[in-house]
């Protein structure tokens, strides 16, 4: 396969991993989550931007907080409450676990707890009432598109710098060694903030940290669901950058 088209594999890789739109059929054997890395940013790029047009159509007609719940549910439809699953995962998992073995067990349980719901309802609530104090323009589709594209860069910092907490599972699987996908990935959500509010680099660079000091103080590692709660933090951090910047 060309140089091209394993990019391009890997990109649908990266689509099909985290979000429902459809990617096409993958080769055999298909690239390797490591391998589709880099393309994160791009694929939060996508959400980013559909929900920002959702939140631009409904900003025309209704106030700014159904527009940002629109946009928001819209995400979470396109995700499939990927990135949600693993922050309410973490925080039942860390909130509600002693030793770091049964911390692990129940992130792997499928049910929700108090500390998922609580950390659910704050963060989207946080991400709401952020969205909502921006104004329904071309402008906040392009901040949409940049948060979306950054906090998805952020996913790569535990990748490499945390070992898997798990031998088996996205953490495992997703595990990257530092080399040109690392600096593609992080550039993509870097140039992007850079060329709409580079604070929002501040705030991707202090959630990746906190989540990462987190779950090496309680796992001793990364998983799949810290990487989609470094995610949902660094998302929501970015928002709150933007409402408190953005006039």
């Amino acid at each position: 396969m060309s140089g091209i088209g394993q990019r391009l594999s890997e990109a649908q890789v990266a689509l099909a991993l985290l979000t429902r739109l459809p990617s096409g059929a993958l080769p055999t054997p298909a690239p390797s989550h490591a391998d589709a890395a880099w393309a994160f940013p791009l694929v939060g790029m996508i959400v980013g931007a559909i929900s920002g047009a959702v939140f631009l159509l409904a900003g025309a007609i209704l106030p700014g907080l159904p527009a940002a719940l629109l946009a928001i549910s819209t995400a979470v439809v396109v995700t499939g409450a990927l990135h949600e699953d693993g922050l309410a995962d973490v925080a039942d998992g860390f909130g509600g676990g002693q030793e770091p073995a049964r911390k692990l067990e129940i992130m792997a349980d499928s049910r929700i707890g108090s500390y998922g719901v609580v950390a659910l309802v704050l963060t989207l609530g946080l991400i709401a009432s952020a969205q909502s104090a921006l104004p329904a323009t071309t402008g906040t589709v392009v901040l949409f598109a940049a948060i979306g594209a950054l906090s998805r860069s952020a996913m790569l910092a535990p990748m490499v710098f945390l070992k898997p907490a798990r031998d088996s599972g996205l953490g495992a699987s997703a595990r990257l060694a530092k080399g040109w996908r690392v600096w593609i990935g992080l550039g993509i959500g870097a140039l992007l903030a850079l060329f709409t509010l580079p604070a929002l680099l501040i705030a991707a660079l202090v959630g990746a940290i906190v989540m990462m000091w987190l779950a090496k103080a309680q796992i001793g590692g990364q998983t799949g669901d810290v990487l989609g709660a470094t995610q949902k933090l660094t998302e929501t951090l970015g928002w709150m950058a933007a409402a408190a910047l953005v006039t």
